[in-house]
């Protein structure tokens, strides 16, 4: 029988429990109200009890004769006394024969069958007091037998015996000489956060290191990591987008404040956080979604294709740089755990073989008498694919939100019931479950390493890391195939969103193609924080990222440029054919600078000046210039305009088109006539000045004759 210490307990404090209903799937107590035609102050002040369960256990007696307590304490939150009400503890002797019955008496719809220990409240509860309750008992004497999980509720009657409250909890109990099958249990713990950064190193904001506080989210993800560091069957899920971005802060950085950014030193806490969860996380399997954890099924449905295969590339290379160990990247956890066959194929094109899903997702095609293993197959266009299904009711109380009063204690309580009610489950071998709770969430680190090691301590549960699963010996409960509904496609990113980076994408392309190197460049990186699940829903926060990354593509694209001022675009072509030379610069610097481009001119009169051919492509190293020489030929002397493109190996425009005028003037003929005439007439000139010389050039003469002497002595 309940024991007298606990009655009198009960007699002198009030067990009184507001009607707290747990239902499935919620960490609070919710308060109902018990109708009534009295307009007495109790009935008046129903709806301000609360009755909050703040002990109970053990957690699996395993004598008939081992004392169970439940207690707690009992608050009135109204603004009157509550007096004149009877408690009693109802009880089923019964354990629940499904988990699917459990639900249903949880939901309250219904109530066990045998009571015991009525008790009259003697004093009233003052506005805002507070009482203390206990109860105990031995599985013995409330006559449970086999191993099961056993429904017990606390009901609180008013003075005209009509229900006022109820707080309907569980008790399980496992006989020593009990055999069982050991259920395999998988906890897979996820690690993601929003994208906080456009490109490079230069933040949008400086939230991060406020996140990762003690006591933040993030902060509070590695309290886990480090309290569970030595914990059995623990798996962690990691964006390696968010341990880039602690990597980033952790150096020199840059924030943008006011559409400037500015320059930042090194955070330490960013530094402090990272290498304290890749120590935290050492001994465990590291699972990274695609680098910025991208929408998968949206990216699948507005033709982005690409981003899928190079998120899971840019995971392993990141998530080995920064954790300093490999990661697991062929096992993907869409969002949600929803996915459709659209998805699916890109993540088996992108080279995952494992896929973790929602039991929405992938349902048995029929209703199961009991729990199923998780282990499925699931066709690909690359062959099968595995597919993992989460337990509902286990990754509901990992993930639990325990802010309330009571609700860690009942979602722990309602977690030992589950795996329990599983391992209970008649005529089934051993299978495995997985709990794993949505992708955000903001966890009590108490609570989560509390049944992370309840869990281990448990005599039906053996937990297992996610890649030590593998499939159940027994027949696989056939699934209905992947359920992806109407609704499911609303919550994606929108066809509108996805266009806009796509063009973004487009230009970001561009540099991509003209470069030399192999390697990530960092706006794949910055792309795939634009398609991160993150922005559904709020697209319009992710302006900013969009917005940054493409003023940064068209920064980069305008540094690879034909040299020359407006004013130099006149270019003069003497006579009817010549050379123009045209000079490309490469203002890129840095490892992985070099550039190959082609060089497309075009003339706008072809009739009038034509274009021969040339070699038009350019390897250029940065920081340097280049020249390449166009042969043209015209036609006849004037202005023509010549169109100058470069472009990617593959064709596609980079950069602006510039226009050159190319003034021919046609003389080449007439400068011949020239000159020619010009020879002739100094030819002539010299002929006739040799003639001239000549004419004057007398033969060599004789002596003039001596004239005759007169005889001397002649007079003249």
């Amino acid at each position: 029988m309940i024991h007298k210490a606990a009655l009198l307990a009960l007699l002198a404090t009030t067990l009184l429990v507001p009607a707290a209903v747990v239902a499935p799937g919620t960490a609070n107590a919710r308060t109902t109200s018990a109708s009534s035609a009295s307009s007495a102050p109790v009935s008046a002040n129903r709806a301000g009890l609360q009755v909050v369960l703040e002990a109970i256990g053990p957690d699996a007696p395993r004598d008939p004769t081992t004392e169970i307590k439940l207690s707690g304490s009992m608050v009135n939150s109204g603004a009157e006394p509550l007096n004149g009400l009877r408690v009693q503890m109802r009880y089923s002797p019964r354990p629940f024969a499904r988990r699917a019955d459990m639900e249903t008496y949880r939901a309250g719809q219904t109530l066990p069958s045998s009571w015991c220990c009525q008790s009259f409240v003697q004093a009233p509860i003052a506005p805002a007091g507070k009482l203390p309750w206990e109860f105990s008992f031995t599985p013995q004497e409330l006559q449970f037998s086999g191993f099961g999980v056993y429904p017990v509720m606390i009901e609180v009657l008013d003075s005209f015996g009509q229900q006022a409250g109820s707080l309907r909890t569980t008790v399980t109990y496992m006989p020593r000489e009990t055999r069982v099958a050991r259920t395999r249990l998988a906890t897979v713990l996820p690690i993601v956060d929003q994208p906080r950064r456009g490109v490079d190193s230069t933040f949008v904001d400086e939230g991060l290191p406020a996140a990762m506080a003690p006591g933040k989210r993030l902060g509070d993800l590695l309290k886990i990591a480090q309290d569970t560091s030595s914990a059995k069957g623990l798996t962690w899920i990691v964006d390696p987008a968010l341990l880039d971005d602690a990597r980033a802060m952790g150096g020199p950085h840059t924030v943008r404040v006011k559409d400037r950014a500015q320059e930042r030193p090194a955070t330490p806490e960013a530094a402090q956080w990272l290498s304290d969860l890749r120590e935290a996380v050492a001994d465990h399997p590291v699972v990274a979604t695609p680098y910025g954890d991208p929408d998968v099924a949206a990216l699948a449905h507005n033709g982005v294709d690409d981003a899928t295969s190079t998120g899971i590339a840019a995971a392993a290379i990141v998530g080995r740089e920064t954790l300093g160990r490999d990661v697991i990247t062929n096992v993907n956890w869409p969002v949600g755990g929803l996915i459709d066959y659209d998805g699916l194929d890109l993540l088996a094109t992108g080279g995952v073989g494992t896929v973790l899903l929602n039991v929405l997702n992938l349902p048995p095609a029929t209703p199961p008498l009991t729990t199923p293993d998780a282990s499925a197959t699931l066709e690909s266009v690359n062959g099968p694919l595995t597919a993992l299904v989460a337990d509902a009711a286990l990754s509901e109380t990992v993930g639990a939100d325990t802010s309330a009063p009571g609700a860690a204690l009942a979602n722990r309580q309602r977690f030992i019931a589950e795996t329990a009610m599983i391992g209970s489950e008649p005529g089934t071998s051993a299978r495995t479950v997985i709990a794993v709770p949505h992708r955000r969430w903001d966890p009590d680190p108490e609570y989560v390493t509390d049944l992370i090691e309840t869990a281990a301590t448990l005599p039906w549960l053996a937990p297992v890391t996610l890649d030590a699963v593998k499939r159940g010996k027994g027949v696989p409960v056939p699934r209905a195939g992947l359920t992806y509904t109407d609704q499911d496609r609303k919550l994606e990113l929108s066809k509108q969103y996805l266009t806009g980076v796509k063009r973004v994408g487009a230009r970001a392309d561009l540099t991509a193609a003209i470069t030399t190197a192999q390697d990530l460049d960092a706006f794949d990186l910055a792309l795939l924080r634009l398609t991160s699940s993150a922005w559904r829903g709020r697209t319009g926060n992710a302006a900013p990222y969009v917005q940054q990354l493409a003023e940064a593509i068209d920064g980069r694209i305008a540094m690879v440029n034909i040299t020359g001022s407006e004013q130099s675009r006149l270019r003069t072509l003497a006579g009817s054919n010549g050379d123009v030379p045209i000079s490309v610069r490469n203002g890129l610097s840095g490892e992985g600078s070099r550039i190959a481009v082609r060089l497309k001119v075009t003339s706008d009169q072809p009739d009038l000046l034509k274009i021969e051919p040339y070699d038009d492509k350019l390897e250029i190293f940065g920081g340097q210039n280049q020249t390449i020489r166009i042969p043209m030929t015209s036609k006849e002397s004037g202005q023509s305009t010549v169109t100058v493109q470069l472009t990617t190996e593959d064709g596609r425009k980079y950069g602006k088109p510039i226009e050159l005028t190319v003034r021919t003037t046609g003389y080449t003929g007439v400068a011949l006539v020239i000159v020619g005439a010009a020879l002739v007439v100094m030819l002539a000139a010299v002929v006739l000045r040799v003639l001239r010389r000549r004419g004057r050039r007398r033969p060599a003469a004789a002596p003039p004759p001596e004239r005759e002497r007169e005889p001397a002595g002649t007079e003249s």
